[in-house]
């Protein structure tokens, strides 16, 4: 069996004209008027499937319009051209084969279903305009990452997932252990001396130690993988198991890293107009009104740039609208982040110089002593979508600094080695690859941007 695929189909038709074909895929819908029918076919590698014309003379008629959503066929037939309908071809069906007809347990229906349904459904999600037109948008914008870093001249690093540094210098890490751990006795006596790798390890919540050693010997390289944090957040924006991007560059400081990034968002939104025109035109028509305004804003115009400490001036002015008072010291929460960049900015903005205490042990110390040489990128619609900083290259500050979080500087020997063997200015930053989706997508919950969640009390597909 020689299958065309539908997206060769929508891109060759006219060159088909009068050829028999054969297509399979998903029923999405029949239509039956008596003496004809028609059939929207899927089979996945375009947004929009084929049009099936059926005779009412064609062999199994009656059984190939009684079909549900979801069954699955095998049609051969003619192209025809049909450019004054709003498809500009259809197949005009000699033979249909039935592979599997789907009952009345179907849980995907033609009316439309709640994005809370459909997670309970997520092994058959893709097959609904909306996820479909998600995932299709998702592998574009990872295509588009590669291909950005290629073409800038970076080397793409797989960095471990299994980890015994806790980057972040926080608790909210997956153990891996080897340990007995459903056997109460056996765990008396279990240590992390007699674990599998000897000591506590993790699932890693980045690569970003790594990429930085790599970068200190190739320059530029970047990581794209997944990582996993245990916090215990319900929100629409956390999941427990993401891909991350973290690009890392030696001889560049925060505004080379910043101009990287600016770079980055960019030339993926432009890639994604050029590669998913059709799923756009549906998200903004159906999850996000005016999201294709909301991108070409984002291409069209300069990013904007203040220091967290203008940043809090802006909202002290504004502490009444704010759940959530702020105050010099304080991270900032999701409603700060967008009140900047959705109100005073109207754009992506990014925030720098955050005080020392709020930020993660590596961002180098700025001369003031009190603030750190990092900047977020503020989205409206979103808030943070991109953390990064200038690393610390000094080697006696960045081991006072990981003695003042509370770290073990021998659990960080090799990483401060890389201070004494051939130091530079290097810095980088991680996007959560989830966050961008949620932003080019409109989609408000991280759970619908993922084929698989992996969120607190879900691990199911």
């Amino acid at each position: 069996m020689e299958k065309l695929d539908i997206s060769v189909l929508h891109s060759d038709y006219a060159k088909l004209d009068g050829q028999e074909v054969t297509v399979g895929g998903w029923v999405r819908s029949t239509r039956d008027i008596k003496s004809f029918g028609f059939i929207d076919l899927n089979d996945g590698t375009a947004f929009k499937g084929a049009q099936i014309f059926c005779d009412a003379d064609m062999k199994d008629y009656a059984e190939v319009m009684k079909l549900n959503a979801g069954s699955s066929m095998i049609c051969t037939g003619k192209v025809v051209l049909t450019p004054e309908n709003k498809q500009p071809y259809e197949i005009h069906a000699t033979n249909v084969t039935i592979l599997n007809a789907t009952d009345d347990t179907y849980p995907i229906q033609k009316k439309r279903h709640s994005a809370e349904f459909l997670r309970e459904y997520a092994y058959l999600r893709g097959r609904t305009n909306i996820f479909n037109a998600v995932f299709r948008v998702r592998n574009k914008c990872a295509y588009a990452i590669h291909k950005f870093f290629q073409e800038e001249n970076f080397m793409y690093m797989h960095t471990p997932i299994i980890t015994s540094a806790d980057c972040e210098g926080g608790s909210d890490v997956f153990r891996v252990t080897t340990h007995k751990f459903y056997d109460p006795k056996y765990m008396e006596k279990a240590t992390p001396e007699g674990d599998f790798f000897g000591k506590n390890v993790f699932l890693t919540p980045t690569g970003q130690l790594e990429a930085e050693a790599f970068a200190l010997t190739f320059s530029k390289v970047y990581t794209f993988g997944p990582t996993f944090r245990s916090e215990n957040s319900n929100t629409t924006r956390h999941a427990s198991e993401f891909w991350m991007i973290e690009p890392e560059m030696a001889f560049c400081d925060l505004q080379g890293d910043m101009d990287v990034m600016e770079r980055m968002i960019k030339y993926i939104i432009n890639y994604v107009f050029e590669t998913c025109k059709a799923e756009l035109e549906f998200l903004d028509q159906f999850v996000e009104k005016g999201l294709i305004d909301k991108l070409r804003n984002v291409v069209d115009n300069e990013f904007a740039h203040i220091t967290y400490t203008e940043a809090m001036e802006i909202l002290k002015k504004n502490n009444d609208k704010f759940e959530f008072k702020v105050e010099w010291g304080c991270d900032l929460q999701s409603e700060h982040e967008r009140y900047l960049s959705e109100q005073v900015f109207k754009k992506p903005v990014f925030v720098t110089d955050y005080p020392k205490d709020i930020k993660a042990f590596y961002m180098r110390l700025n001369e003031d002593g009190k603030t750190v040489a990092a900047c977020d990128l503020l989205a409206p619609g979103i808030g943070e979508i991109i953390g990064g900083s200038q690393r610390e290259e000094r080697y006696d500050v960045l081991l006072q600094k990981i003695k003042d979080f509370n770290l073990k500087p021998e659990d960080y020997e090799w990483y401060l080695n890389l201070r004494k063997y051939g130091s530079v200015v290097h810095s980088g930053y991680g996007l959560g690859f989830d966050r961008i989706l949620m932003y080019v997508t409109g989609v408000s919950n991280i759970r619908d941007v993922q084929p698989c969640p992996r969120t607190p009390k879900n691990c199911n597909f």
